[in-house]
């Protein structure tokens, strides 16, 4: 039966992407990698790590779908619009971005951008354009025999959880934190990141509950941002066999 990996979110981690890829078992051209977004911002290499899975389906000779994150929706509205609310805040990682096209000392933790690096940002416009237009052509979702992958959760309305196909608009998948979708969601299983899982009831969880940081795997949804790029490590899970794979 054809494997899905579907591996959470990277947030400029090279060296856990590296060596999360490095534990993957051998692939085949019936297998697929699915990423579930947010590969800049955070960590030191967000340029490293979006050319890395950029070539992964040549180094791996698999399939691999690349999901849009928040971070990469934030980054195009940055470009097309501005916005300094998501650039300015240090938690965001922003100035690691930067710091990763144009040189530079890692940011310290708390470290605002300098004078002459606030242009820069203002308008993204560092960033190569052919890493935005890959950007831009991210898909919102995936879905295969396993699982329905997006990079947040699924649509309430109404009280139903929507099918990414029934949205007019999918952006809201990319942003939704709902307690709901992970305590009540039990259809066909849903794979997401964005929220850490240290974050999750922990009781709900039929994957190791006693380390919250782990991999979180409730009734409907299995949960994948366990930190990279923010103290914690990178996550991989294999469907249909739910097999974990880990850089730490």
């Amino acid at each position: 039966m054809p494997r899905t990996f579907a591996i959470g979110d990277v947030h400029g981690d090279l060296e856990a992407l590296r060596v999360l890829a490095a534990k993957l078992p051998p692939l085949s051209e019936e297998d697929t990698i699915v990423f579930l977004g947010d590969y800049l911002d955070r960590g030191p290499c967000s340029r490293q790590v979006v050319e890395l899975v950029r070539r992964l389906d040549q180094d791996k000779h698999c399939r691999v779908e690349c999901l849009i994150g928040n971070h990469e929706d934030a980054w195009l509205k940055v470009i097309d619009e501005g916005w300094p609310g998501f650039l300015l805040p240090p938690a965001n990682g922003c100035l690691a971005t930067l710091r990763s096209y144009t040189g530079g000392p890692v940011p310290k933790k708390g470290e605002m951008p300098r004078g002459d690096e606030l242009g820069i940002l203002e308008r993204g416009g560092f960033l190569p354009d052919d890493h935005v237009a890959w950007m831009r052509s991210l898909p919102h979702w995936y879905e295969d025999e396993h699982a329905i992958y997006v990079h947040a959760g699924l649509v309430d309305r109404d009280g139903a959880f929507l099918h990414p196909s029934e949205l007019d608009d999918p952006r809201p998948m990319l942003w939704t934190r709902s307690d709901r979708f992970f305590r009540e969601y039990d259809a066909k299983r849903v794979v997401v990141g964005h929220t850490m899982t240290e974050l999750l009831p922990p009781e709900l969880s039929t994957h190791t509950p006693a380390d919250p940081t782990d991999l979180w795997a409730g009734p409907g949804v299995v949960a994948l941002d366990t930190g990279a790029g923010k103290g914690g490590f990178l996550t991989c899970v294999e469907l249909p066999a739910m097999r974990v794979y880990e850089s730490r």
